[in-house]
């Protein structure tokens, strides 16, 4: 009996060994399966991380690409814009069975309607201005700044040094209010004379703008250039403007000296010494 008990015994404690064998080997396998997991958990973490960050790099090396100056946007929207227009004009002529080359008259429209900046516009040399009495005095001469002071700078019958003084507010005024630079210089050659006449003079009052008959006074050249200027785009160069006949010497005549038969020929005589 008592070799009965103790085989028991032994069994017994053989089975408990064992049992906690399992159960350790059980717990040391959960705890290196949850090690593994957050390893693993780590590991995705920092691959997730770093393929964010190779991501954002790779935007911002984009970004710093494509990225351009306001200057080089507005080129491109240029380039676009004229690339359009010149298209339009072409489909419009083939449609009426002719083929058409879009003249620099018509890009100057596009470039006035779009509000081009001067940084991105293309301009003409100054020989290659051209004028004629049939011309839009709407549309400017295509200078840069810089060859219209030339210009002006070079103008022989500027006796009283006036044009030349006053360049950069007559190139400016003309770009603000969409006027010919030529034509603009011409009219107060015409109005004032090339030494500017001593009652304008003391005016400020360049293209004779008159109130109950005497010529309305301005307190500096600046400002009777602007107003002058506004006048002759408010009044006499835009459609429904009081003054409005065309756009043209003779249709500007109609309203501005409706008595002269000989203004047209005075103004566009002073536009041509203005080219000389």
């Amino acid at each position: 009996m008592e070799n009965n008990s103790n085989s028991a015994l032994k069994i017994n404690q053989v089975i408990a060994v064992l049992t906690i064998l399992v159960i350790l080997g059980t717990n040391i396998q959960l705890f290196n399966m949850k090690e593994a997991g957050i390893q693993i958990a780590k590991t995705n973490i920092q691959e997730e991380t770093k393929e964010k960050i190779e991501v954002a790099q790779s935007y911002e090396r984009e970004v710093k690409v494509t990225t351009r100056s306001d200057v080089d946007r507005t080129a491109k929207v240029t380039s676009n814009i004229e690339e359009n227009k010149s298209e339009e004009i072409v489909q419009n002529s083939e449609q009426n069975g002719t083929q058409q080359i879009p003249s620099s008259s018509q890009i100057n429209e596009v470039e006035k309607e779009n509000k081009i900046p001067q940084a991105v516009r293309k301009y003409k040399k100054i020989e290659e201005i051209k004028i004629s009495t049939n011309m839009d005095l709407s549309i400017r001469c295509g200078i840069s700044k810089e060859d219209f002071n030339k210009l002006m700078s070079n103008l022989r019958v500027d006796t009283s040094g006036f044009f030349k003084r006053n360049s950069n507010t007559i190139y400016e005024l003309c770009e603000k209010y969409e006027i010919n630079e030529i034509f603009f210089c011409g009219l107060i050659a015409a109005e004032s004379g090339w030494n500017i006449a001593s009652s304008h003079r003391k005016a400020n009052n360049y293209i004779s703008m008159m109130s109950k008959g005497k010529l309305i006074k301005y307190s500096s050249e600046a400002e009777g250039l602007e107003a002058a200027a506004k006048l002759l785009h408010s009044r006499y160069l835009t459609k429904g403007g009081s003054c409005y006949s065309g756009k043209t010497l003779s249709a500007v005549q109609k309203r501005f000296c409706p008595n002269s038969s000989t203004w047209v020929g005075l103004v566009f005589g002073c536009m041509k010494q203005v080219l000389k």
